[in-house]
């Protein structure tokens, strides 16, 4: 007798002529304990259902009781009965899958919206290592994946199917994969490692500009899970759930009067280590706070002027050169940031910024084909880049109304070739603000570098901010939440 036995719930969804081994039903499985006396069979599980305390779930059971090796497990039938069960696996499944997509042509790449994993073989032999590494997850006779469309293939559903909802051409997929499977040698899954900590990620999807991409905040999640750090996503209507989290990252545009300063305002309540902390966020939201602390320590910055009337707007171009530019506090992604030649131009938008704030900043121009950005973490240097004008702009962002953002280019440098007077003058700057992730504008002018502004919720893109020192920029983030962590 073939040491496989496979279960099936009717004797027509899989019959003794289809496959040279041992053929019965769940009922007679779990009925008769003593059929296989001093054997140890394999067996493969193929019941139409796993629902929990079900026929099929109750085999996979008493097979493990019975130290018989068993296809699926009872973890596999639970973690894939909901989507909340399994979604710490997908960050590394989609990343294998988009991968496996890259190699195919746009057009057949784009066709792939459902896909179905016999025994981890799939039809597509591009789609074998994410077929394979699916399996290795999640040990199921046939595994049904629907993808979402977009540029980065997410996974939108996963689940069992039964072999009696199969086509013709499925089936006939189906019973040559158990021939494959069933000849090799019996290989146990990977035992994975149990995440030690977990951390939620503040994002919004559907943000235009938002700090770091859905695609790279997967990206993080596969790095953090080598440092034992689950990334879990939240969104604005989870601040009732913060609490059961070990940290917070938060990755959406952050103001002080919106949910994202709030998030963080409870982040330090419990006792979480996070990124924006409230106190840099009110910081670095100000551009006329950021002007002061900036001077107050010698660091340089354009010569600026702060205003609170239309008075004292008569001598900015004799004082400031022209055209000037005029900033409301507050303002982000080179929103709330004008550039005005002329007396009459210059009152009119003072007159209509001063409807939006109390005070107003008055800058000289500072012509630059990019601006840099240093990246800081913990008062270190993280990552440099170099942030090009947009097409036909004077600002790295063109904002037009009823249009889309349009950003320029950017040049990623290695700390190593990056200028160290920008560096050392980032750094400097950063230090100011605390000890999280900050990060700090520059232009250089000649021999001047100057500081523009401090963002306490830099961009973090994978292939743009970590491009010049990959993943070191994402291990040492994690890190620095390990580190809190392990210190409490």
């Amino acid at each position: 007798m073939s040491s496989w036995v496979i279960l099936v719930d009717n004797l027509k969804d899989l019959s003794n002529t289809e496959t040279p081994h041992k053929v019965m039903t769940v009922r007679e499985y779990l009925t008769h304990p003593k059929l296989f006396t001093g054997a140890k069979p394999t067996i493969l599980n193929l019941a139409r259902s796993y629902a929990y305390q079900g026929a099929g779930y109750y085999a996979s059971l008493l097979a493990e009781a019975r130290q018989h090796r068993v296809v699926p497990v009872v973890e596999t039938m639970i973690e894939l009965s909901r989507k909340q069960l399994y979604q710490h696996a997908l960050p590394e499944l989609e990343d294998r899958l988009n991968r496996c997509l890259r190699k195919m042509t746009p057009e057949a790449a784009g066709a792939v919206s459902r896909l179905l994993i016999y025994l981890g073989q799939v039809g597509d032999p591009t789609l074998e290592p994410f077929a394979r590494l699916l399996f290795d997850w999640f040990r199921a006779p046939v595994l049904e994946v629907l993808l979402e469309e977009g540029e980065w293939r997410s996974i939108k559903r996963i689940r069992v199917l039964a072999v009696n909802d199969l086509e013709a051409d499925e089936r006939a997929q189906f019973l040559a994969a158990v021939e494959t499977y069933t000849t090799r040698p019996w290989r146990a899954p990977k035992q994975r490692a149990l995440m030690k900590y977990s951390m939620a990620v503040l994002s919004d999807p559907k943000e235009e500009l938002p700090p770091s991409s859905i695609a790279s905040l997967k990206h993080m999640a596969k790095v953090a899970a080598r440092h034992g750090v689950e990334v879990v996503p939240i969104g604005k209507g989870d601040l009732d759930k913060l609490a059961q989290y070990d940290a917070l990252f938060i990755r959406e545009t952050t103001n002080i009067d919106n949910h994202t300063y709030r998030f963080a305002r409870r982040a330090v309540q419990e006792g979480m280590p996070v990124i924006d902390d409230p106190v840099s966020m009110i910081r670095c939201t100000n551009k006329v706070y950021l002007t002061e602390l900036l001077a107050s320590h010698g660091i340089a910055t354009p010569k600026t002027i702060v205003l609170s009337s239309l008075k004292e707007a008569g001598d900015l171009e004799a004082k400031l050169g022209s055209p000037i530019v005029l900033k409301i506090p507050d303002g982000s992604f080179s929103r709330g940031v004008f550039r005005v030649t002329g007396a009459e131009p210059i009152k009119e938008k003072l007159k209509e910024l001063f409807q939006e704030s109390a005070i107003l900043l008055a800058q000289e121009y500072c012509p630059t084909d990019f601006d840099w950005r240093i990246g800081v973490l913990d008062g270190e240097p993280l990552f440099a880049c170099q942030y090009l004008m947009a097409k036909k702009h004077w600002q790295i962002v063109r904002h037009e109304t009823g249009k889309k953002a349009v950003e320029g280019g950017f040049k990623t440098v290695s700390m190593a070739e990056t200028p160290p007077a920008v560096i050392d003058i980032a750094v400097r700057a950063a230090r100011l603000i605390g000890d999280g992730l900050y990060g700090v504008d520059l232009k250089v002018i000649g021999e001047r570098v100057v500081v523009i502004e401090i963002n306490d919720n830099p961009n973090l893109d994978h292939g743009v901010e970590d491009l010049a020192e990959k993943d070191a920029v994402w291990d040492q983030l994690i890190r620095w939440f390990v580190r809190r962590l392990e210190a409490r």
